[in-house]
This record gives C-alpha cells, structure tokens and sequence, in this order.
C-alpha cells in the first residue's frame, strides 16, 4: 500500500494541476469570446461614434480591458478639417488617431466633476445641500428665486425653465463675468416649484459654481484643480480659464484621467493614499433626488433614468440608492460606474449622432458586464 501511495502522490498532483490549467483556460477563453463581442461591437457602431473611440474597464484595482479603434471615413475626415479650419485649430490635428490619452470636450461628463467638487464643500462643512443661492447670490432672492437649494442646484430641481443646452453654452461664453451669468439667471421664468421639477440643464450647476467662487473667492478652475484633478492626478482634465467657466459642460478631458476620477467615487472616495471624497458624500451623490419630481424636461436618450447629484442614476435599489451611474456627454462620450459588479468603464468619442445613442450604450454595458463577469 506505501508503494502505490507514492505513485499515486506525483499522480494526484498532476491532475490538480491539469484541472486548474483547463479552469484558467476556460475563463480566459470566456473572457475573450466577451472581447470579441465588444469588437463586433465595435465594428457595428463605429461610424455611429464618429470613427474613432477610446473603451476603458477599470476593476479589482486595475484597467482590465482597454480598446482604441480608429477608422475614419472620408466623409468623417472631412468633416472633421472643416471644423477645425472652422476654429482656428489645425486640420490635420483634427483627424488624428485616438488614445487613452487623447484630450477632447466632454460636455455633459462635466456634470460629474462639478458635483463632487462642491461636494467636497459639503464635508468640510464650508457649505450645506439645504443652504440657500440666496444667502450667497442677493440677486437671485431680488427675482424670487433666492429659496432654491444647493441639492437643487446639483439636481437640475431649480424649478427654473432653463433654455436649451446649445443655446445656454452660447450665452454664457458670451459673458464677461459669473455675477453678468448669475443675473441672466435670476430673469429667467419659473416654472415649476423648486425640489419638485425637474429641467435637465445648465442652470444649477452653474449656480453652484458661482457660490463656490463667492464662499472662496476663488475661480473655478483653481477650486477644481486643487480639490479634484491634483489629488486624482488628471493632468490632462481642465474646464479652462475663461471669465465664466461652462461648470455644467465645459470640461475638457482624457479617457485615462476620467477613468482615474471614476476609480476614486469606486474605491469610496480614495485615490491613492488621498481621501478626495468621504463615502457620506458618494453615497449622497448617488441618491435619487427626482423620485417625486415632475419632468420638465429630461433628454430623451435618458428614458426614464432617475438624478442624483450631477449623475444619472440608471438603475437603484429599493432605497432610491443609485447602483449604475451615469453623466454621459452631448459630444458622445459615456463614463460609467456600477457599485454592483465594482467596477468603472468609459467609452470615449467624439461625434453629435443621438439617434439610438441609449441603446448603444446599454448594449455595450451588458458586453462590458459579460467580461467582468466572466473574469471573476
């Protein structure tokens, strides 16, 4: 009985090891039939995205998957020159490929950093959600809108009728000042009660940045680099210096430094050994604040998601909490965060085609969480 024992010893081991090996193989062979569905993917929607994209998957502390596709039509290119000769900027710079580092607008992504900036306000202290743009813009309260709420303001539940995004991006980079943005707020008409409507827009979060600006007496710019890009490292992430910063969409960023800023709310607010966010003001941020809120106006490529504090929130939990999140851009781009599957993604693009820009998405989420899944 000894002698067979030590033969079979070796024997055993063997097929542990041969086991393990067919285990690992087919995860890895799971994970890369995913991958190929994103390429497929990929090609499908490509043109759709504008040519070129960026994806990046962050989990379990690391980037588990990352995709550039470059592929412009000539049309595309095109376009893309005459654009750029449009504004000055240099054609050729215009149609060059994509990467992780690559540093385009984001438009509404912006919504996102702007929230957790003021956010980290909220848990020094410095400021309250239910604290009033009264007691900080006298102006508003002169037109009778000096009740609405720092939490309305990040909401988008002013009750103010806000004009169309284009329209409000025009205007304001037409101002000399944040207190000439703040007065054409102040004048434009109500139309619903403030915490109860609600009106996807730019008016809130650019309320919100005008207080900061007053509580600190500084700009911005220098507020949002100092509490959210440096300690998050996003050396390529800026909303610029102009007289009035665009806070609900003027963000320009890269899909590597968006994913570091994603990866931080992911790990409760932790980027490093740097406490950027309390996981009160995360949790905050992802709430539901338009359960009971009339719709104003809501895009119509959000279909019925809920908002939080500068996010979508696409699915909850019973308690209103957000467990997928979402600020997605006018010019294409869509980071998200699922708090279930713990993991942070980012599709990266430039292009102004929403025509079925929801399904996409979502279609390309379930991919993403199919790789995950199969990783685990």
């Amino acid at each position: 009985m000894q002698l067979i024992k030590i033969r079979m010893m070796p024997f055993s081991k063997h097929l542990l090891l041969f086991l393990l090996i067919i285990r690992i193989g087919s995860l890895n062979a799971q994970s890369t039939a995913k991958s190929v569905s994103i390429e497929q993917w990929f090609q499908k929607h490509l043109h759709d995205l504008g040519g070129r994209a960026v994806l990046m998957v962050y989990h379990n502390n690391q980037i588990v998957y990352s995709k550039t596709v470059n592929d412009l039509s000539a049309k595309e290119r095109m376009m893309a020159k005459w654009m750029a000769k449009k504004q000055g900027k240099d054609p050729e710079k215009s149609i060059a490929d994509f990467t992780p580092t690559t540093v385009l607008p984001i438009a509404s992504c912006s919504k996102w950093l702007t929230a957790a900036l003021v956010m980290t306000f909220v848990q020094e202290g410095k400021l309250k959600l239910n604290d009033t743009v009264g007691a900080f813009l006298p102006i508003m309260t002169q037109h009778g809108k000096g009740a609405i709420q720092i939490s309305h303001c990040l909401s988008h539940l002013t009750g103010i009728q806000s004009p169309p995004l284009r329209e409000s991006f025009g205007e304001l980079k037409n101002m000399a000042s944040m207190d000439e943005a703040v007065a054409n707020i102040a004048q434009l008409p109500i139309e619903g009660k403030p915490g109860a409507s609600f009106h996807y827009g730019n008016t809130g979060l650019q309320l919100a940045a005008a207080v900061l600006e007053k509580i600190t007496r500084k700009s911005f710019e220098q507020l949002f680099q100092e509490r959210i890009a440096q300690p998050c490292e996003m050396k390529q992430t800026s909303f610029g210096n102009a007289p009035v910063v665009l806070a609900a969409g003027g963000a320009v960023s890269s899909p590597n430094d968006y994913l570091q800023f994603l990866s931080m709310l992911l790990q409760g607010g932790l980027y490093g050994k740097k406490q950027v966010l309390t996981p009160a003001s995360i949790e905050a941020m992802q709430q539901v604040q338009t359960a009971n809120a009339t719709i104003a106006y809501s895009p119509e490529e959000a279909g019925r998601w809920g908002y939080g504090f500068g996010e979508w929130t696409v699915t909850k939990n019973n308690n209103g909490q957000g467990m997928v999140l979402s600020s997605p851009g006018l010019f294409g781009s869509v980071p998200w965060l699922d708090t279930q599957k713990k993991y942070a993604a980012i599709l990266f693009s430039f292009n102004l085609n929403t025509k079925g820009r929801q399904e996409r998405y979502l279609e390309l989420k379930s991919l993403v969480d199919q790789l995950i899944d199969a990783g685990q």
